[in-house]
């Protein structure tokens, strides 16, 4: 699966940087797990030309960071050999940093 789509991308420059707004004011672009295991990552930034992202990372604790595209896309769970997906059926924007990260620490 594609992580990257030409609309999630236009989604992150539109957005821009978010260090300097409040979390209810910071759309989650897209949204990346792990189909076999531990670890969601719900981003709200990325630098295309270093391919970090940043956003709330649920995985062993849950927080605020950076993660890179060549992470992600070069993980394979050793039992299954499955990788990282994009949720396709999250929308673009559907939910604040906030609400995520309300959700996902309760």
């Amino acid at each position: 699966m594609k992580l990257l789509t030409n609309e999630i991308l236009k989604a992150f420059e539109k957005q821009g940087y978010t260090g300097d707004k409040e979390p209810e004011n910071v759309k989650i672009i897209c949204k990346f797990f792990n189909p076999s295991g531990a670890g969601t990552w719900f981003a709200t930034e990325y630098n295309k030309e270093e391919g970090v992202f940043f956003g709330y990372v649920v995985l062993h604790e849950n927080e605020l960071g950076y993660f890179s595209l060549e992470e992600l896309e070069n993980y394979r769970d050793p039992r299954f050999g499955i990788g990282i997906e994009r949720d396709k059926w999250f929308s673009i924007g559907e939910y604040t940093l906030k609400q995520i990260m309300d959700k996902e620490s309760s």
